[in-house]
């Protein structure tokens, strides 16, 4: 896919994961990212998994800090600066998270950035741990940190309220290198921001090349869909079954006329892999029974046309879905003619 960098797993985590890491890592052209606490085992395992990477993390929110490490604020500096100079002593490349950054008090989490800063610590993560991180919120905090350090920023986004696609898109404009994402967005709870979403954006929306072949982004939306056993909802964004469907007759007209009526443009189905669809249902119009009847090899009168779109309607409302053999039957039924057949009509 050309994606850039594969947080690949947690080493230490077990002996599975650990072989996963370094298969990955020996066998990926993309950086390859291991995850680690501020523990020296932990940093020593992922070294020898073999990684182009280590990201390292402390919790900084005070209810974190409190109550999931049991730590202190000074505890947690010192962990961080000594993690990030055993990663730069072995000379591989380094990035520092304060989890849960978005309910981290402001004053201790510059003490925390300026300190890994200064044992040059190549990115620090800026993670909304919990969701709770709303854009203009996070895009601050992001320029904000962006003056603490001269570090890259990387950005990760959860999807609590679903907001993670908007913060991560965010956190580019205030200025962040990198977000962390996930393909089908999905992750802890709700999720975080999608790779399909975060990609698409940067690419259709702000114009950038990310060298993305977003051509597959669909194949491999289908792939982590098997593996993972969580089905994408038909109303997904990008990947969806229904992202390039039409069924209402006002846009299903009009984009068989021009598809950038209805449909963003700037990104169409064949950018990433997939195929646009005219749905039969209640709100369709006579221009997508016509288009699908066509298509079935049918040619209907404008009359036959008027009357099975009422009968379609009547059926979509009804919860039933119209698919091309209900359209196949109901065209039989209504006596319409296959362009093959040897009647002619006078």
């Amino acid at each position: 896919m050309g994606t850039h960098v594969i947080e690949a797993g947690f080493p230490v985590n077990s002996e599975a994961e650990f072989e996963a890491v370094a298969d990955i890592a020996a066998a990926s052209r993309s950086t390859v990212c291991g995850l680690a606490r501020v523990v020296e085992r932990d940093i020593e395992v992922a070294l020898d998994a073999g990684v182009d990477l280590v990201h390292v993390f402390v919790s900084t929110s005070e209810v974190q800090l409190r109550d999931s490490m049991h730590a202190s604020k000074q505890e947690a500096v010192e962990r961080a600066v000594a993690a990030v100079q055993q990663v730069k002593d072995a000379d591989v490349e380094v990035m520092f998270s304060p989890m849960d950054a978005t309910r981290t008090d402001p004053a201790f989490l510059e003490e925390i950035v300026r300190a890994v800063d200064a044992v040059d610590v190549d990115w620090i993560n800026i993670p909304d741990t919990t969701g709770v991180g709303t854009p203009t919120r996070f895009h601050n905090l992001v320029s904000q940190i962006g003056g603490w350090t001269d570090a890259r920023i990387d950005v990760h986004a959860h999807d609590d309220f679903g907001l993670a696609t908007a913060n991560a898109i965010a956190g580019f404009e205030a200025g962040a290198a990198q977000a962390q994402v996930s393909v089908n967005g999905i992750g802890e709870r709700a999720g975080n921001a999608a790779y399909e979403e975060v990609v698409m954006a940067a690419e259709a929306l702000f114009g950038v090349e990310t060298g993305i072949e977003t051509r597959r982004i669909t194949e491999l939306s289908h792939i982590v869909e098997a593996a993972s056993d969580i089905p994408v909802p038909q109303n997904k964004s990008i990947v969806g079954q229904n992202a390039f469907s039409h069924e209402s007759g006002i846009h299903a007209a009009g984009v068989l006329e021009n598809t950038d009526t209805f449909e963003p443009g700037v990104m169409t189905p064949e950018m990433v892999g997939a195929s646009r669809e005219f749905v039969l249902g209640k709100h369709t119009g006579t221009h997508s029974v016509r288009q699908r009847l066509v298509e079935a090899g049918f040619d209907p009168t404008d009359t036959e046309v008027r009357q099975l779109t009422g009968r379609i309607k009547e059926y979509g409302a009804q919860k039933e879905q119209v698919t091309i053999d209900v359209l196949t039957r109901f065209a039989r039924e209504a006596g319409v003619l296959r362009v093959t057949d040897e009647e002619v009509r006078i």
